[in-house]
């Protein structure tokens, strides 16, 4: 039979608050166990939580470049569970009155724009970490760490509006790029500040009613997300074929073998027992709080895509490419202001640059060719100082020792060959040792033109001025 996919993600981005949800405890990554918690983490008895407002905050301003709504009061709730990681034995959460109701997302997939609907967004603290392995003192035991417990993050929860576990890749991306604008989570995958879980189901096409879904429980890298829905997909096919059915469960992704296997049979909201947290009175937004996030909201991602075809008379897919990570875009805008040729920068950025920041698995904050430092580098290819070549060999230098482009030059002999007198000398030899192409392009066969520009290139070792090259071929070849 064929089926259509049905998809919807939860997204959970931890906050680049300094301290956690309810406590006063750092936040910082890969603090020694345990060390950052105190009793009202731990959920020690008679310890009253208390609101960072920080947190909040971060929450209105997602909501608000998401579309979403700013309910004017949300309310705190316990969510019971058991699990080793969770000390109170339940996690502050919102549930049925969340800070952000509705909104949306665009994503575009093959040139195809399409609108992505959010059910929420609300506020809850995150558990610890249990920690299973090898390299364990012990690797019979688990061991718990207790420092992420409390820390805060959104939920940010989409309708099931992904057809394709391409879509539900290409939506996560874009998600991510813009908590990162909005400065309000780092979204590093790897060390779970974005992690996001699946629901995946299947119908019949063109059928209105819902399949029975499963959930795809923390996915940790846009290839995982897109792996495990495919796998997902491809098991629920079977299943069904089979005349079987599909049972309702948490699943977990195996990455080293691509499959997902049972974790648990699926919770329900009446499982967890929902009740408003009695020591957390309701949340009150008033309309001035939220006029003031808004007027504070900074350029995102689509505004600056679309400015960067307008101001810049960039391609949309050069806009594209340099507006997916804030970084990017700010190592680009800052080169162009030094070197005012947007296209230029635009193709360096995405070429020499991109290239060995993939290769380092470098940030560009991290990259050691500043912006500084690719403008002057471009600036010596304006004046004829370098070559377009030369200057790609220069640039692998700078970002490989961190020297600027003048001392790289200036070392290793590399300036321009423009001496027209000693060029055409060069150009003259050429042409005298290979008399059978001289004849066949002057019989018409302009192929062996650049055959020319070749032996004069390697003869001079790519220092040649190939503007002053290929003036000096004109004439001598008249």
């Amino acid at each position: 039979m064929d089926y259509e996919s049905v998809i919807g993600l939860e997204v959970h981005a931890q906050l680049l608050t300094r301290t956690k949800l309810f406590c006063s405890c750092a936040t910082t990554f890969q603090a020694d166990p345990n060390e950052q918690t105190c009793p009202v983490c731990l959920g020690m008895p008679g310890v009253l939580p208390v609101l960072n407002r920080q947190a909040v905050e971060y929450a209105i301003r997602t909501g608000l470049a998401m579309q979403g709504t700013v309910t004017g009061v949300s309310r705190f709730a316990r969510k019971n569970y058991f699990y080793p990681d969770l000390p109170k034995g339940y996690q502050i959460s919102q549930y049925e009155e969340p800070i952000i109701a509705g909104g949306g997302l665009t994503i575009e997939l093959d040139g195809t724009r399409k609108h992505i609907r959010l059910i929420r967004i609300h506020l809850e603290e995150d558990a610890g970490k249990s920690i299973h392995g090898e390299n364990l003192a012990d690797p019979s035991k688990s061991y718990v760490d207790l420092n992420r417990t409390g820390v805060p993050l959104l939920e940010i929860v989409s309708e099931p509006d992904l057809r394709s576990a391409e879509e539900a890749k290409v939506y996560l991306q874009q998600l991510k790029t813009v908590l990162e604008y909005l400065e309000v989570c780092d979204g590093n995958m790897e060390e779970g500040s974005l992690r996001c879980d699946a629901n995946v189901s299947l119908r019949p096409r063109g059928a209105q009613e819902f399949g029975t879904r499963t959930e795809i429980k923390n996915l940790n890298s846009f290839r995982n997300v897109q792996r495990a829905i495919e796998y997902e997909i491809e098991r629920q096919a079977e299943v069904l074929d089979g005349g079987g059915r599909v049972v309702q469960e948490t699943r977990l992704f195996d990455a080293n073998r691509g499959i997902t296997q049972p974790m648990r049979s699926k919770e329900e909201a009446h499982d967890y027992r929902y009740f408003p947290d009695p020591d957390l009175v309701p949340m009150h937004v008033d309309q001035a709080w939220i006029e003031r996030v808004r007027q504070a909201l900074p350029e995102l991602p689509e505004s600056r895509r679309q400015r960067y075809v307008t101001q810049y008379g960039l391609p949309d897919y050069d806009a594209t490419v340099l507006t997916a990570a804030k970084d990017l875009a700010e190592y680009y805008e800052a080169t162009v202001r030094l070197y005012p040729q947007p296209k230029v920068v635009s193709n360096w950025v995405m070429g020499e640059v991109m290239r060995e920041l993939n290769r380092q698995h470098h940030t560009p904050a991290q990259a050691p060719v500043t912006p500084e430092h690719l403008a002057e580098l471009l600036r010596l290819v304006d004046a004829g100082v370098l070559s377009g070549k030369i200057a790609r060999t220069v640039f692998e230098e700078m970002y490989r020792t961190g020297k600027a482009a003048p001392a790289i030059v200036e070392e290793q002999g590399l300036v321009q060959m423009s001496d027209s007198s000693a060029l055409e000398a060069v150009i003259r030899d050429i042409l005298a040792a290979n008399a059978a192409q001289v004849a066949e392009y002057r019989a018409g066969k302009q192929k062996v033109w650049g055959f020319f520009v070749g032996q004069t290139m390697k003869a001079t070792q790519g220092k040649a001025n190939p503007a002053l090259v290929n003036e000096l071929l004109r004439t001598l070849l008249a």
